[in-house]
């Protein structure tokens, strides 16, 4: 049974070449936000499982392969036998930062992620868990926002905690960024562990420094803010800090903050109390394990390829402690 349950979306990112056109030379790679967390904490050696809708067609096969392959929890898998898996076009540039250019595949009635059902949530799926991690994609469309609600309300009842990654997407988005808004600020206020871009910290909340996002919510979460080279800055039960980014050659940033969010909700997975009477020391370990995490995705292509074992982690920031 899973100690992390991710909710949300599984799909393909068709990768163009750098500075070229994905629909023309693009590279499929498994992807979506919850679905590379989940597969990184496998990875890393937590027990996971995932919740999500895909299509019945070859993405779907090959996600239900991946995540066998993985050892993933399936029991909250479901399958849609008329709507597709979604493929994301992701244009690269030189330098190996990606822009989403919009969708393939919808026949008229959307995508399987939209349509995830609420009363096919199965409660055994939380009977172990100690962590829900969603993000704001389901609230894009009313039957996934529904499923989302459902599985939040399954979590608290079983006082699993629950982590947000923002993963502000536009493109998935047909109302407009304040009615986005609207449905996204209430998620703040309910969550144990919220993790934000700095672009979506600024958009979002208009303040990008995590001990005032924590003070200004009434439960006080643990917030981490991400800046991608610039590093990853803090506030976890009363602990500040800033980590920088390892230098490394980056090939493409996809997935890099998914890898970051892996490696963290393992070492709480590992470290249950970690939120609640930090040690300043242990979080520093908790927040460099993480960076290493989501530095390694950025030397290979794809979100899910990259991704480090505990192992490969632990000799990179042995290397790299050494420097």
């Amino acid at each position: 049974m899973p100690d992390v349950i991710c909710c949300g979306e599984a799909l393909v990112d068709r990768l163009g070449p750098p500075g070229g056109d994905p629909v023309e030379n693009g590279e499929d790679c498994l992807g979506g936000a919850p679905a590379n967390v989940c597969c990184g904490l496998a990875r890393l050696g937590t027990s996971t499982g995932f919740l999500g809708r895909l299509g019945r067609d070859a993405v779907g096969a090959a996600f239900a392969r991946l995540f066998q392959e993985r050892g993933v929890d399936q029991q909250g898998v479901q399958w849609d036998e008329q709507r597709p898996s979604r493929i994301v076009l992701v244009q690269r540039q030189l330098n190996g930062e990606r822009s989403f250019g919009g969708f393939l595949g919808d026949a008229g009635a959307g995508f399987a992620d939209m349509a995830l059902a609420q009363d096919r949530i199965p409660p055994s799926l939380f009977q172990t868990a100690r962590w829900l991690l969603f993000g704001t994609v389901p609230l894009a469309s009313a039957d996934a926002a529904a499923a989302l609600a459902q599985a939040m309300a399954l979590a608290e009842a079983r006082q699993v905690r629950l982590a947000l990654d923002v993963n502000w997407r536009p493109t998935f988005w047909h109302c407009g960024e304040a009615m986005a808004r609207q449905r996204i600020v209430p998620l703040l206020e309910r969550v144990q562990l919220l993790k934000l871009a700095v672009e979506e910290a600024e958009w979002l909340l208009g303040k990008r420094d995590p001990q005032a996002i924590a003070l200004a919510l009434p439960q006080q979460p643990a917030v981490v803010v991400t800046a991608g080279g610039d590093g990853v800055t803090w506030w976890v039960g009363g602990c500040g800090g800033h980590h920088p980014a390892y230098p490394v050659p980056v090939v493409d940033s996809t997935g890099a903050g998914d890898g970051f969010l892996a490696g963290l909700l393992h070492q709480l997975a590992q470290q249950p109390r970690l939120l609640d009477q930090p040690a300043a020391d242990a979080v520093v370990q908790a927040m460099a394990f993480a960076s290493a995490c989501g530095a390694m995705v950025c030397t290979g292509a794809g979100a899910i390829a990259p991704q480090p074992g505990a192992e490969a982690v632990a000799a990179f920031l042995e290397q790299h402690t050494r420097r």
